[in-house]
């Protein structure tokens, strides 16, 4: 290797959000020079952009936190049982503040470019401002849901007034008092501020093309005393997370559907419609995700709550989708969302019968009418999974574009490997379990998993890791499998690719990004293939190749410290 490539790192991570601040914790305790870049100002990810108000978890806070650290868990006391974007983010300050993480960190360094030199085994990172690094391993943790996509609307930038999408929400407060607000969007997004936001404007336009099914968080604080329960309780809760599809405290019902009366049925459904959280959609029974039937008697239950929930027949009517049944995407949870249309300043215009035509100087123009608006919010969602990729230039061995490879749908091994992309990482990456699972507990066997792999190679003395085009076609072949059985097959969302405002996803051929067969079977998956010295994944050792070094076996995902 000429002076001229030597690394500047040997692991560069991209991302500082959740993924990323484990990532950084993990090799810094194993003396790994290493280095985090992010687009943002500083760490948070997610947590960091969005700012909206009722931004919040719809995890429980404290399966949401990490485990690897007793003490961490021992410190921190969660406020509310689901809690907000301003906790959420000191929270993650406190993590990478208590274990002096910032250090290996740098913000404000938005990566453009990832080639990967062939020659000398090694990544070249290009970054906005010109700078260039080079890496020998690129950990890619950009996050499921961090770029934002506005919608395509003629005139937006002739607009007078404030407007901005919901993931670039000013740092400094937005004055709504006696404002006219418009909210294009009611996914979870605009769900969340639709209800924080009516009481606090003069007036509220909610403008709906497709409604969304929409269930209670039913949040609340949690006292000291609650909380030292919780912190005697949190191997437990760990390990039922561990062992839910969801990586949830929420277990299935293992009663089959059939199996019991309309009337046991409802009152399980009354029951969990005033649970906290998740408790409605992962607590109920395993056939409302793949019997139609089953959902559909469900999803008429749900309706019927929206109804009674709704002063006006018309506009409930609006407020309940026809096009998917409950469940079959990620559920909104929300506070006080439907009561917010029994306002007299709130009104729902239906784009999908009158659609916007352009946003003009002063609001916007739909087919029917003109409105008039101080502030226009997008609450039009994201480029889910694949889009934080698809912006950065990603070049493997032979200059092939990995945004083309993935064009027609991400194709991947474990969801954490890509053929043709050397020592390219993804802990959460497409078709891994992160997306389909309670997030952290997802990231964190992604991140042991990588480091495990990382821990092996160095042992062993390769320099380069990438998977078999049959092992990555099997890997794919398995998720596409996992979606025929569910339901969520047939909606329109995120979890299958679908987002009218992304170029070339708004065809609704489905993309299969998500993996769908819960997350101990993604574990047992995982570490059967490093049980098997990583079988599926070629190594290339150090030259000389008689200069191989042997090594211990390092520990697999459920044998990392916690």
């Amino acid at each position: 290797m000429s002076e001229r490539t030597v690394l500047d790192h040997e692991v560069i991570v991209v991302g500082a959000g959740v993924a990323g601040i484990y990532q950084i914790k993990l090799l810094a305790d194993l003396g790994v020079d290493a280095r985090v870049l992010d687009a943002a100002g500083d760490l948070g990810g997610t947590w960091y952009g969005n700012r909206y108000p009722g931004a919040r978890f719809d995890s429980e806070s404290y399966t949401y936190g990490y485990s690897f650290s007793r003490e961490l868990l021992n410190e921190w006391h969660w406020k509310e049982r689901f809690s907000s974007q301003p906790e959420n983010l000191r929270y993650l300050n406190y993590v990478a503040d208590k274990f002096d993480l910032r250090k290996y960190m740098e913000f404000d360094c938005k990566v453009e470019t990832l080639h990967f030199d062939e020659t000398n085994d090694l990544w070249r990172l290009k970054i906005a401002n010109g700078r260039q690094l080079t890496c020998r391993f690129v950990i890619m943790a950009v996050g499921l849901l961090s770029i934002p996509t506005p919608p395509r609307f003629q005139g937006m930038d002739r607009f007078k007034g404030r407007s901005f999408h919901t993931f670039y929400w000013p740092h400094a407060p937005v004055e709504m008092s006696g404002k006219r607000v418009a909210v294009i969007g009611t996914g979870a997004t605009g769900i969340q501020v639709i209800a924080e936001i009516a009481d606090k404007v003069g007036d509220l336009t909610v403008f709906q093309r497709r409604p969304n099914w929409s269930a209670p968080l039913n949040n609340g604080p949690i006292s000291e005393a609650e909380m030292a329960d919780i912190r005697s309780r949190y191997d437990a809760i760990f390990k039922t997370c561990g062992r839910t599809p969801g990586g949830f405290e929420h277990e299935p019902d293992r009663r089959g559907f059939y199996e019991v009366s309309r009337e046991e049925r409802l009152a399980l459904w009354d029951k969990l419609y005033d649970s906290p959280g998740f408790a409605i959609w992962l607590r109920n029974f395993r056939e409302i995700f793949t019997d139609e039937k089953a959902n559909a008697e469900f999803s008429e239950y749900v309706a019927e709550r929206i109804r009674r929930r709704v002063k006006d027949p018309a506009i409930a009517e609006k407020l309940i989708p026809r096009d998917h049944g409950f469940g079959v995407q990620r559920v909104p949870m929300e506070t006080h969302y439907f009561e917010a249309y029994n306002r007299d300043n709130v009104h729902l215009v239906d784009i999908s019968q009158t659609p916007i035509e352009e946003i003009t100087e002063t609001g916007l123009r739909t087919t029917e009418r003109d409105y008039q608006f101080d502030v226009i919010v997008y609450a039009t969602g994201f480029d889910a999974i694949t889009g934080a990729f698809d912006r950065i230039d990603i070049q493997g061995r032979g200059g092939a574009k990995l945004r083309d490879k993935w064009n027609d749908g991400p194709s991947t091994f474990l969801g954490m490997l890509v053929h043709g992309f050397p020592n390219f990482l993804m802990p959460s990456g497409p078709q891994s379990g992160s997306a389909s699972t309670n997030y952290p507990r997802g990231i964190e066997t992604g991140v042991n998993w990588c480091t495990n792999l990382l821990q092996y190679m160095w042992a062993h003395n390769y320099v380069r890791a990438e998977p078999t085009p049959e092992a990555q076609e099997r890997w794919t072949d398995h998720v596409k499998q996992m979606y025929s059985a569910m339901l969520m097959r047939k909606a329109k969302s995120w979890f299958t690719g679908y987002n009218s405002n992304v170029p070339g996803h708004e065809h609704g051929k489905i993309r299969y990004l998500v993996y769908n067969g819960g997350a101990p079977k993604y574990v047992n998956k995982i570490n059967e293939v490093a049980e098997e010295n990583y079988q599926g994944i070629v190594f290339t050792p150090a030259s000389p190749p008689d200069q191989h070094q042997g090594g211990e076996k390092v520990s697999l995902v459920e044998k990392m410290p916690s």
